[in-house]
């Protein structure tokens, strides 16, 4: 029973802290990466039972009121024998309340309350993660016959980015590069959740290298401070070359030396012994 019954089961029982009460609900919210790690406001819509505005959850046509419950004298409880045991149960005439409405509201049977569909603000806080809980208080469903309002909760699915991949607060992106651009340098337009940002491209940098921007991360939860952006790179090979194309590279081929190329260098070092 308790909370974890009412909101993971889907429950539409009473809670056990008051017989008035209402079910907590739960609602499960699609939001994207920008909106985690900036913050956002969503409207919520759901059908739930709100307090009736015929009888303003009362229950009563009239106002007139409840009487106590014969069946449970007003208890709101009721002992059956199953065999050798007792069981304490809500009372199935006043449905555990220990009241009876002398004249039932028509718009609502009595309970106080009706199912319409509702709009509910919710602000999604920045930095929030994938299946966090948001409590909206006073949000459930509305208490029978004019009781407390019950909760609810909302959990965040985060949708998968098209670039970034979130790790904690720090976000991860591959970006492709020329290799003209990694073997001269230069600058290059990177992606961020802001928009383009430029960075510096030293000459001869190699595939696979990764570049960190500061500060262009996730926005920590209930922080100014945010995480990092890590842009690695994925040095670019030119395809579908025309026969001029083919012939300058192979110029330039032979034109460099080992020298040129400290990584293979450095591996064929290590690998004479493989080839003797």
């Amino acid at each position: 029973g308790g909370i974890f019954e009412e909101l993971f089961g889907n429950s539409r029982r009473r809670g056990k802290t008051s017989n008035n009460r209402g079910s907590d609900l739960r609602y499960d919210l699609q939001i994207t990466l920008e909106d985690a790690a900036m913050g956002t406001v969503k409207e919520l819509e759901l059908a739930k039972p709100i307090t009736c505005k015929k009888c303003k959850g009362s229950g009563s046509s009239s106002g007139s009121g409840t009487t106590s419950c014969n069946t449970c004298d007003g208890h709101g409880q009721v002992i059956s024998s199953r065999g050798f045991f007792q069981v304490q149960q809500a009372c199935p005439d006043c449905g555990g309340t220990g009241k009876i409405i002398k004249d039932p509201c028509t718009g609502c049977g009595g309970e106080g309350r009706s199912e319409e569909l509702t709009r509910i603000k919710l602000k999604v806080p920045a930095g929030i993660a994938h299946g966090s809980r948001i409590r909206s208080s006073g949000n459930g469903e509305a208490g029978l016959r004019g009781g407390p309002s019950g909760d609810l909760y909302v959990v965040i699915h985060i949708r998968e980015h098209d670039i970034f991949e979130r790790d904690d607060n720090d976000l991860y992106c591959e970006v492709p590069v020329p290799f003209t651009v990694a073997a001269l340098g230069g600058e290059l337009e990177v992606p961020t959740l802001e928009g383009k940002a430029s960075i510096k491209i030293p000459a001869g940098t190699q595939n696979s290298t990764v570049f960190r921007l500061r500060n262009r991360g996730v926005q920590f939860l209930n922080s100014s401070q945010r995480g990092d952006l890590h842009v690695q790179l994925q040095v670019e090979i030119p395809i579908k070359l025309n026969k001029d194309q083919k012939e300058l590279l192979n110029q330039f081929a032979n034109s460099i030396g080992t020298r040129n190329s400290p990584i293979r260098e450095s591996f064929f070092e290590k690998a004479k012994r493989f080839f003797k």
